[in-house]
């Protein structure tokens, strides 16, 4: 203000003694006077802006802090000269610091209760199945720290050498068995200690059931006395056969990757975590990457990133956030006007994964999860676990499983078994109604592939859910496949003494057309969707990332979760996606991967036989 003054004093004689003069050029100095002012504020203001984008500008801007974002922001923040902003959905997995507090979250025995409530949880549903008597499936996933490794049942397993070898051969070079196992081993510390396939020393503590249950033996009996062996770790030297299952737990509680990750590196001053926080798009200079765009407390945000936009959401919303980005199928893209950045037509498409069944079977004894689930007993079990992370509240009771071949021929497991001492009806929504046992069992690499699309472009309508369901001969028989076989099990001499009336099915669902009926009513998702994104070679087209993790066709912008797997694996999705986020790590980082060269891995003797 001042230096406005200053201006007009001193021009005011020459106003007096020039009036037309002094009147042209009082308009021409004033006129640069503000101008001046103008320029300044322009600058002021854009200075701000810069120091703005500076104060919102780190090295990594990680979207997602579940299974793989939590990996990621641990990993890169190592180097206390990398700086990182990790972005979540959803909230906290504490309260006031507390895990208890959250006991929904962190008591293990109460996983269904966040499975079928949208707190924590997107709750997607996918389009009604065609091949399934149009059912509408439910499609839970975790929206907190650790993602659905906060909502999962936590069962560890990794699936099968074969499946990274597959992956190699499907254009993923360098994602073999070889160069993935030791990244398996890096993230672990097994309770049994390390080993050939087992780590020591990895913030993911890995542990075994402690209930000792007699209806777990009886599962584990009765599958050898139907001629199937016993192996010792599944996620080891042979995952075919029954064995007792690998969790995520550890001293009682769920070991998500917000505990194993997130917040051992929570005090870094080199990582910062918003929470409650939509992403609404990639912000791109061409078509590199240079920050995104959020919504916080309901006002628009910016957040900048000097290396890499890392995309960790998941098979649904990574593919989600890229297309809405103006990364996808161009002509999808046009048809809702959003501008094409770059057409990759593989993105939200090869959509994959598992459904499985529930095989129930009542017991005469009353020694299932039944009784536990009465009120009385219920506020018991959560005191106790309350008090000293003990009882029953500290397992997830999938203790025992198994792999098999469906048949002769196979190369390695197709079929996966969970066995449970007790009864689940629809997600565990509805409670128990009577003294059951149940197995869930499903195909493992359906032929069925589906794909996902924006509904619109606002960022918070979920998108459209295809699976495409049992959409093939292969998955119907698969299905039957697995019906008869656990018959078979349960069948057997070891259940004797707990065995009544089938549930589930029923004895009067017996022939092939009837099994298939049921399947069609019965079966679910197990929570496993993963392809979105896949990896593979520039010259595959349906290809989003390169082998690297990078988007194809852009810069500066990498997605890292289970999206970009090229086809899903023989087994449950959690472990193998810590896995991809620790490779990917070591890729970002820019060091040479983990390599262990002739690992042995079981093969049957021969293939001429089931089992």
């Amino acid at each position: 203000m001042s230096y406005l003054i200053k201006g007009i004093k001193y021009y005011s004689p020459v106003i007096e003694m020039h009036k037309v003069t002094g009147a042209l050029l009082k308009a021409g100095i004033l006129k640069n006077v503000l101008g001046s002012h103008e320029q300044q504020f322009k600058t002021s203001r854009m200075l701000s802006q810069l120091s703005s984008e500076n104060a919102n500008s780190h090295n990594y801007v990680i979207v997602g802090a579940g299974s793989a974002g939590c990996v990621l922001a641990n990993r890169l923040t190592e180097d206390p000269l990398s700086t990182v902003l990790l972005l979540e959905a959803g909230p906290r997995d504490t309260l006031l610091g507390s895990k208890r507090l959250m006991w929904k979250i962190h008591m293990p025995a109460a996983l269904t209760y966040n499975l079928c409530d949208e707190k924590y949880n997107w709750y997607y549903h996918t389009t009604p199945q065609k091949h399934m008597d149009n059912r509408i499936m439910y499609w839970p996933r975790g929206r907190v720290w650790g993602g659905s490794s906060s909502l999962n049942a936590m069962v560890y397993i990794r699936g099968h050498a074969e499946d990274y070898n597959r992956w190699s051969r499907e254009g993923a070079v360098g994602w073999d068995y070889e160069h993935c196992l030791p990244y398996f081993k890096k993230a672990q510390t097994h309770e049994l200690g390390p080993d050939q396939y087992r780590g020591g020393n990895g913030p993911l503590y890995v542990s075994r059931g402690k209930t000792n249950h007699p209806l777990h033996h009886a599962f584990l009996e009765a599958a050898q006395q139907a001629g199937y062996p016993f192996t010792d770790d599944m996620n080891g030297y042979q995952q075919e056969g029954f064995g007792w299952m690998d969790m995520t737990i550890h001293k009682g509680q769920r070991w998500s990757t917000a505990s194993a990750y997130l917040r051992p590196a929570i005090s870094r001053p080199n990582l910062s975590i918003t929470e409650k926080t939509i992403v609404t798009k990639i912000l791109f200079q061409g078509t590199k990457a240079i920050g995104v765009e959020y919504m916080k407390n309901g006002q628009r945000k910016k957040a900048f990133a000097s290396k890499e936009v890392i995309l960790s959401g998941g098979a649904i919303n990574s593919p989600q956030l890229l297309m809405l980005s103006g990364i996808g199928n161009a002509h999808d893209l046009k048809s809702l006007g959003i501008p094409v950045v770059c057409h990759l037509p593989g993105v939200g498409q090869n959509l994959q994964d598992h459904l499985e069944v529930y095989v129930q079977q009542k017991c005469t004894k009353p020694i299932t999860l039944y009784n536990a689930q009465k009120p009385i007993n219920m506020v018991k079990i959560g005191l106790e676990w309350l008090w000293k992370f003990t009882g029953e509240g500290a397992t997830a009771h999938l203790e025992s499983g198994g792999f098999i071949r469906s048949q002769a021929g196979v190369p390695h497991p197709d079929i996966q078994f969970h066995f449970l001492p007790s009864q689940v009806i629809d997600h565990g929504r509805v409670a128990s109604t009577v003294e059951a046992y149940q197995v869930h069992v499903g195909p493992m690499r359906s032929t069925s592939v589906g794909w996902l699309k924006l509904k619109t472009t606002d960022p918070n309508d979920h998108p459209i859910i295809e699976p495409n369901y049992m959409s093939t001969e292969r998955d119907i028989w698969e299905f039957r496949q697995c019906v008869k076989l656990t018959r078979e099990i349960f069948a057997q001499k070891a259940f004797e003494k707990f065995r009544g009336p089938e549930i589930q099915p029923g004895n009067h669902v017996q022939s092939d057309k009837e099994i298939d009926a049921f399947i069609r009513q019965k079966a679910d998702s197990a929570y496993h969707p993963s392809c979105t994104c896949k990896m593979g070679q520039l010259s595959d087209s349906t290809a989003v990332v390169d082998p690297q993790t990078k988007v194809i066709g852009v810069e500066n912008l990498r997605v890292v979760d289970a999206s970009i797997m090229p086809s899903v694996v023989s087994g449950n999705l959690n472990a193998p996606t810590i896995m991809i986020a620790e490779k990917a790590a070591d890729i970002i980082k820019g060091l040479p991967s983990l390599h262990e060269r002739n690992v042995p891995v079981y093969r049957p003797k021969t293939l001429e036989t089931q089992r």
